[in-house]
């Protein structure tokens, strides 16, 4: 029986301070799709006050926001995500494809090592 690879969890951490993880940039992503902060806290199981309050720490880091955003109304707010914001989730992306990819024998070799592994 093969056992699926390790999936990979890339955290960076800044001084900003900023810590950029699978969380945020799933929420960008989601933020991407639904044009809504909201809509992509719900569909992670945050409230938007959190996702919200992720997203202001994140602009902050940045020298121009990832996410703009505009109020509530008659028609509705929303919320996109710039051009920014999908430089910093392409980048983010072909990290995690980078370690995935050139990783491959050194997480095998890991893997390899633990306890129940074949050897």
């Amino acid at each position: 029986m093969d056992t699926p690879p390790p999936r990979i969890k890339l955290r960076l951490e800044y001084d900003t301070p900023l810590v950029l993880g699978p969380g945020k940039a799933q929420l960008l992503r989601l933020i991407g799709q639904h044009g809504s902060i909201s809509a992509a806290g719900r569909q992670m199981g945050m409230s938007y006050k959190r996702a919200w309050s992720l997203v202001e720490e994140m602009n902050a880091a940045f020298a121009t926001p990832l996410v703009d955003s505009s109020r509530g109304g008659a028609g509705g707010g929303g919320a996109r995500v710039t051009a920014t914001g999908q430089a910093v989730l392409r980048h983010y992306e072909a990290l995690e494809r980078l370690l995935t990819d050139k990783g491959a024998a050194d997480l095998a070799a890991i893997g390899g090592l633990m306890r129940g592994q074949d050897r």
